[in-house]
């Protein structure tokens, strides 16, 4: 009986594609990024798993290895940096981790995926439960001289910043506030040796 679901079993995921058996969407899920509308700072969520789970990806036992490049995210509100904090996408008590993940606070989104696949800045968003679309992050909205951009590499991005696709070695910058404080945002990152 053992050999018989095993061979059914290997033969559903012989026709299923791997992101599709691993659980990872073959693109990404998640544009829009639901989440909280208050304001910075945002620490990491407490319930990781369920933001994992909400951004449609799943909890790995280890980090995946057919995917695995690191991207950079600065945020800026009215000026002042946000951290983006450590463990985004990972729950200790449990061991297991998203494939989309943050170990540190330094910015670093590391995506270690088991399958090849996409990830986009909105399933970030979503596993941090932070609110993010075209017009608002969290509780920072457009208006009364106040925009929200976004820059890949220091070039500015049009449309909704959570469409954002993250690909190795990218500086992303979300920067909300005056015009004048959309001057000279980051345009790149000094990833360690070895990201």
């Amino acid at each position: 009986m053992l050999v018989v679901v095993g061979v059914v079993l290997a033969l559903s995921l012989h026709k299923s594609s791997p992101a599709a058996a691993s659980g990872i969407p073959a693109t990404p899920a998640t544009t829009a990024a639901p989440g909280r509308t208050d304001q910075p700072p945002w620490p990491a969520p407490f319930d990781a798993a369920a933001q994992v789970k909400d951004a449609g990806l799943p909890m790995l036992g280890t980090e995946g290895e057919v995917v695995h490049i690191h991207a950079h995210l600065d945020v800026v509100a009215n000026g002042q940096k946000v951290e983006v904090p450590a463990l985004i996408g990972i729950d200790e008590s449990t061991g297991q981790l998203s494939p989309l993940h943050t170990h540190d606070t330094t910015g670093v989104i590391h995506v270690e995926s088991p399958v090849k696949a996409e990830f986009s800045l909105g399933q970030f968003f979503t596993e941090w439960d932070v609110s993010l679309s075209a017009d608002h992050l969290g509780s920072l909205h457009t208006g009364d001289g106040k925009v929200l951009q976004a820059y890949v590499n220091g070039k500015q991005v049009q449309g909704d910043p959570a469409a954002i696709v993250l690909h190795a070695h990218d500086e992303i910058a979300l920067v909300y506030g005056t015009a004048a404080q959309q001057a000279n945002p980051p345009a790149s990152f000094a990833f360690p040796e070895g990201l």
